[in-house]
């Protein structure tokens, strides 16, 4: 026998976690939400089944919010009908992400522990009428939760239809707990993270109005999550929150991992739910979620591209810098346009997506969701939902060999979860501010990465740094560096406002960066107010960007007073009274740091970036219309959508064929509407 030890182990794990990546590889994945838990008539189960087999799929996601499925009463445990849900779903071909439903909690774990129930901010006790109703941070709930985890996994670790654990669903989703209980554990986590009183009443400014402390069990919560009450005590909340949030995530993560070593890790993370916006990086960062994932939820539009590009940035903000393959293991049916589906489909592709999976099977016929549509009908009939994804992966069996698509990111997009709690202090908040620039991206059919700067190496030409609100010295000491040896950074307004209490920098802003940007950033002026002495008689927001001679029209609510000290300017407010500067540019070291004194907008920056994309050797997108989506896979192949309602021609120089029709092209080819395209270059 040999034995190993843990450092050992682990390394061994890895290599087996590697060899089973590199089996997916030039793979994709199309498939359907299943829920058998809801009759476990096991006729009707293998016809489903068998119907989705016949479509080509090849994988299913199981046992969401199913807890009491699987465990009906405390310790009583029932496998034996979810077995032969498995073992059917290996005989047809179809590999199961089996979610680990730690949420909801069932009614007779509440009924155990009352501690779990949400409490509101008023102190009102809630019965759980609906999903996501349990205090995840309560101990009890914690215990019982990795208890079923460790069962669960445990009993389908080395299940031959086993593709992945889901961990969780939408942790981020789901009321904050006001409780009693939860203040005790806010003081636990208050004296771990400042040691006294004295430095916690100095953190959150307790001398104004008279709140000092002067003992913790003085504390009390926020009277709301976000904006009611001191920004700097309801930053410290959040980030208890999110931390147990996280707490219990990584829990089930490592029991998984200890049970199930060969297993892929999977969630929808909608992290972003403002019922619980939580940070998500910390996992996204672990390697423990071996694949992000979330619902692809583009809305029901063909005509319209907002809502893909909503739920496409949806992937960028969940993937961070993972080199894994993304999973989409939610994707729209409801009432979808005709060939909607498969447009989104195509166009997550591009943001290196490797399933698709429809949520969901079966039009619901009970519960909150009872009306919602899937792909077969109430009675058990398709309907053209099913038929879009039967076409969606016949093509995707056709082109899977060169997918999936590897993100070649040369731009990286800050985003910071302090900031963005700050942030809702301001009319624009940060997310919105990171989306803007992806936005930019997008247009251009350019690769980005949403980067955490404080875990991220920064291998980027160009850095984001989008209102970044909440700056500490990690970061900082990064961006210095990044600048110093050769990067070029654009930060944009509400940028190192505060420190990491939550406190304006009484220094220079932009805090602890004033001399790498060569400015001062003073005060803000409202704009409605200020157009009330507009040279050019704007109103509201209005505002005139002149950037280079060229005048650009934008809108801001607020703008900032930009000093340089030392930084040239390049554009300034060119509508008002005077002339404002709030363009600069600052050679620092080897690199540049620009600084805008309004909050991200694609009119702004574009002429900047373009600039840039040429300067910095940025890849350029492939050279498209408007209105074509494309990625160039590798050396010889090029995928293209076409996002508009009119063809769309290709120029194209050389011979090409097309591997998604099987037909070949001399030169230019031409897109019908809404359509996919997949070439290669002879």
């Amino acid at each position: 026998m040999i034995i190993l030890n843990k450092k050992q182990a682990g390394l061994i794990g890895i290599l087996l976690l590697l060899f089973c990546s590199s089996l997916l590889a030039q793979k994709l994945f199309v498939g359907a939400n299943y829920h058998p838990h809801d009759d476990k008539n096991i006729s009707k189960i293998k016809a489903d089944i068998q119907m989705m087999k016949a479509a080509g799929f090849n994988v299913a996601r199981l046992g969401h919010l199913a807890w009491d499925s699987y465990e009906p009463s405390e310790g009583k445990f029932d496998f034996d009908w979810f077995d032969q849900v498995m073992d059917m779903m290996n005989d047809a071909g179809i590999k199961v992400i089996l979610d680990i439903a730690i949420r909801p909690a069932p009614l007779w774990l509440h009924k155990k522990f009352p501690s779990i129930d949400i409490v509101d901010a008023s102190g009102n006790v809630h019965y759980p009428n609906h999903r996501y109703m349990e205090d995840v941070g309560d101990p009890n709930y914690q215990k019982y939760a990795v208890r079923f985890a460790d069962t669960l996994s445990k009993h389908y670790a080395n299940h031959p239809a086993l593709l992945a654990f889901g961990i969780d669903n939408e942790p981020g989703d789901g009321p904050v707990s006001y409780s009693e209980t939860v203040r005790e554990r806010f003081i636990v986590w208050l004296k771990n993270r400042y040691g006294n009183l004295e430095n916690l009443n100095i953190a959150w400014a307790t001398h104004r109005w008279s709140r000092r402390l002067n003992s913790f069990n003085e504390i009390g919560l926020p009277s709301a999550g976000s904006k009611n009450g001191a920004p700097e005590k309801i930053l410290d909340f959040r980030r208890f929150v999110s931390g147990e949030v996280n707490q219990i995530l990584f829990k089930v993560m490592d029991v998984v991992s200890k049970n199930a070593p060969d297993a892929f890790t999977n969630t929808n993370a909608w992290y972003y739910s403002r019922m619980k916006y939580f940070d998500y990086a910390p996992i996204a960062y672990s390697g423990k979620m071996t694949h992000g994932g979330c619902g692809f939820y583009y809305g029901s539009s063909l005509t319209t591209n907002w809502g893909v590009m909503n739920a496409a940035f949806g992937i960028s903000r969940i993937h961070f810098e993972s080199p894994n393959p993304f999973w989409c293991n939610e994707f729209t049916t409801m009432t979808a346009t005709p060939n909607s589906i498969r447009k989104a489909a195509y166009a997550s592709l591009m943001y290196g997506n490797q399933m698709v999976c429809g949520w969901t099977w079966q039009s619901m016929w009970a519960g909150e969701e009872q009306y919602l549509q899937g792909m077969v009908d109430w009675d058990g009939t398709p309907n053209r939902k099913y038929e879009e994804y039967k076409k969606i992966a016949a093509e995707f069996k056709k082109i899977e060999k060169f997918f999936p698509y590897q993100l070649k990111a040369e731009v990286g997009l800050a985003f910071s979860f302090p900031s963005q709690i700050a942030s809702t202090a301001f009319p624009e908040q940060h997310e919105n501010q990171v989306q803007a620039c992806w936005d930019m991206l997008y247009y251009r059919n350019m690769d980005s990465r949403v980067v955490e700067i404080s875990r991220s190496p920064l291998n980027y030409k160009l850095l984001f740094v989008p209102g970044v609100t909440v700056m500490d010295e990690t970061t900082a000491t990064k961006i210095r560096e990044y600048v110093k040896n050769g990067g070029t950074v654009i930060m944009t307004s509400t940028s190192a406002i505060v420190d990491t209490t939550g406190q304006v920098f009484t220094t220079t802003r932009p805090g602890m960066l004033s001399d790498v940007f060569g400015i001062r950033v003073g005060s803000y002026e409202e704009t409605e107010a200020m157009n009330e002495i507009s040279r050019k008689s704007y109103q509201g927001k209005k505002l005139e960007f002149t950037y280079k001679g060229k005048a650009i029209d934008t809108e801001s609510a607020r703008f900032e007073i930009v000093e340089p000290k030392g930084a040239s300017v390049l554009g300034s407010l060119t509508s008002l009274d005077k002339d404002y500067p709030i363009m600069t540019s600052n050679q620092y070291g080897k690199g540049r740091a620009i600084y805008v004194g309004l909050p991200a907008k694609g009119e702004v920056l574009g002429p900047i970036v373009d600039e840039l994309i040429t300067e910095l050797g940025i890849t350029k997108g492939p050279d498209v219309p408007p209105g074509v989506m494309a990625r160039q896979i590798d050396e010889k192949r090029y995928l293209y959508l076409n996002v508009s309602g009119e063809p769309k021609e290709i120029r194209m120089n050389v011979k090409s064929r097309s591997i998604l029709f099987d037909r070949d092209y001399n030169g230019n080819f031409t897109i019908a509407p809404y359509e996919p395209e997949l070439i290669e270059i002879k």
